[in-house]
């Protein structure tokens, strides 16, 4: 196992009994707990708003976000893909090879869709007239860690074979949101993936399961003089991580595999080039940081320790530590709150140029003819 690298810290892994980094067994009621919000969430919940998003986007056949075309794969039928063809590029027809963009959406393993992340994924090829394809896998808790590992395994390796579609096998890339963040540095690390990408992109991504979520939200900031929804004293997730990791991770598996909890694997299991976003105001901003610590060679923080400032950013800013190589974003909640959506379009707009330009800049500017 890699070296976990923390300073003091009463989470420090190294040494310990195996019992504190085991996944919980949890209780008869609690379990059905569990089973019962997942049920109310994927098919009481989610499931009409999908089929009414299908309708709008059907009625809807000029919207700019639509993907070129979706497409199957023998390797897993029922997991389709969606193509984003940069603005101009034409029909597949053409002979230009572009370079491409693999990203898998979030949704805590247990919800949503590839197309959660179209209007990112369009506006990302048009940008930086890249090919962006998203990704599919199945879900939690009919296939728990690490079935959807092996399902992405399958739909890269068919994808990247597809002869059809213009993709230059010398530039392609990574990424993905939130739990799909981990899926993008958990697939990465497989031999078979991480021999055919040259970069990594994991935003604002689930990287450690032995930390308890009570400290996580304790980490993360809050801050009430911002207003509206980010004014709230409390992280509105901290309610579904258990629900979450029910689901993904069975009763009694090491918590720091590497394939499960990126932040245990050693540098060199990673493509060369990984850049990690994180998100301030998210429970989940301060392992991204500790991770983007330990991969950049540098002091990694305490599981315990705040990340981010007190005091609230301009709108639109992102925190960027010179040479320190990440940054931290306000994560985007769809709620009703003016300033906040304003303020992730800003940074959203902001996410999708550095993630271009640092990918042309650096690992494929290393494959330039």
């Amino acid at each position: 196992m890699a070296d976990v690298g923390f300073r003091s810290s009463v989470l420090d892994t190294a040494g310990s009994d195996d019992s504190t980094v085991l996944s919980p067994n949890y209780s008869i009621p609690q379990r059905l707990k569990c089973a019962v919000m997942v049920f109310v969430i994927q098919k009481i919940l989610l499931t009409p708003l999908h089929l009414y998003d299908r309708l709008h986007d059907f009625l809807l056949r000029k919207n700019e976000s639509r993907p070129s075309l979706t497409k199957s794969y023998k390797a897993r039928p029922s997991l389709p893909v969606r193509i984003f063809l940069p603005r101009g590029h034409g029909a597949l027809k053409s002979n230009e090879r572009l370079p491409t963009l693999l990203t898998i959406h979030g949704g805590g393993f247990v919800v949503g869709y590839p197309r959660d992340n179209d209007a990112w994924n369009s506006a990302f090829a048009n940008h930086h007239n890249f090919l962006v394809i998203a990704l599919n896998y199945a879900k939690a808790p009919t296939s728990p860690f690490p079935g959807p590992i092996y399902d992405l395994e399958a739909i890269i390796g068919a994808v990247l074979s597809d002869s059809s579609l213009p993709i230059d096998p010398s530039r392609v890339a990574l990424a993905g949101w939130s739990a799909g963040g981990n899926l993008a540095l958990a697939v990465s690390q497989l031999e078979s993936v991480r021999t055919r990408i040259r970069a990594v992109v994991p935003i604002y991504p689930v990287v450690d399961f032995v930390a308890p979520a009570e400290i996580k939200a304790r980490t993360r900031r809050f801050k009430p003089s911002v207003g509206g929804f980010r004014a709230r004293e409390s992280d509105h997730l901290l309610a579904l991580t258990d629900m979450f990791s029910w689901a993904y991770v069975n009763p009694g598996l090491r918590c720091d595999h590497a394939l499960l909890s990126p932040y245990y694997a050693s540098r060199e299991s990673f493509p060369r080039s990984v850049f990690l976003i994180g998100c301030e105001m998210d429970i989940l901003g301060q392992e991204a940081w500790r991770m983007a610590c330990k991969l950049a060679g540098r002091e990694v923080p305490a599981v315990e320790e705040p990340m981010g400032r007190e005091e609230p950013a301009g709108k639109g800013e992102l925190i960027l530590h010179g040479d320190e190589r990440f940054a931290f974003e306000e994560r985007l909640d769809l709620l009703m709150d003016p300033e906040l959506m304003e303020d992730a379009r800003i940074k959203t707009e902001k996410v999708i140029s550095l993630v271009g330009e640092w990918l042309y800049a650096g690992p494929f500017k290393e494959v330039e003819k």
